[in-house]
């Protein structure tokens, strides 16, 4: 998911000069520090019990055979202190893939410094380079603060959206009963 250079080596992205901070393409050996930024992360949401996340969890979904998502990271004295996890979604309206970022977290401690700029601006280029049409994310309603910075770099938040969600038993459940109704089958090629 992630372009990497012809010798499989992590991209690095320069910021400008004097910010104290590299963005680069995760590696494997960056999914500890992913995994616990992803568990800062929830707690900060207030979402800490539903992390499941580990390292090896992620691997596959970043660097296995068939990744569905990409991961840049931010370094700070060669310390990972921030990430943005994204992946390829598709817009029927615009015929045309999309990109979507689904989390993009910077420690409180390096914040102010321009990671979250820097982390919005190369993914907005990286959609752009890639075709797509929109690039989109979703933020809690409580959280001015990032609502703001979004709106200040240009975003829109959208007013009449809302996010369903189907997880756990419930997808489970929707996944059975679909099976067992006439009519439902789905071919596959």
């Amino acid at each position: 998911m992630n372009p990497r250079p012809a010798d499989g080596a992590a991209a690095t992205l320069s910021p400008a000069p004097g910010a104290g901070f590299v963005l680069r393409d995760a590696t494997p050996a960056d999914l500890p520090a992913i995994s616990a930024l992803i568990h800062e992360l929830a707690d900060f949401e207030h979402l800490g019990h539903l992390v499941r996340t580990t390292p090896e969890r992620l691997h596959p979904h970043l660097f296995g055979d068939r990744p569905v998502a990409g991961c840049v990271v931010a370094e700070v004295d060669r310390a990972v202190v921030g990430f943005a996890l994204f992946f390829t979604n598709f817009s029927t309206f615009l015929a045309q893939p999309g990109l979507y970022l689904e989390d993009l977290y910077v420690q409180p401690a390096h914040r102010g410094r321009g990671l979250g700029r820097a982390f919005l601006e190369h993914l907005g280029a990286l959609a752009v380079a890639r075709g797509c049409g929109r690039f989109e994310w979703s933020v809690l309603d409580w959280n001015e603060t990032a609502i703001g910075f979004y709106r200040r770099m240009g975003a829109e938040v959208l007013p009449d959206w809302r996010i369903c969600r189907v997880t756990g038993d419930a997808l489970r459940r929707f996944g059975r009963d679909a099976a067992g109704r006439p009519g439902t089958a789905v071919s596959r090629p």
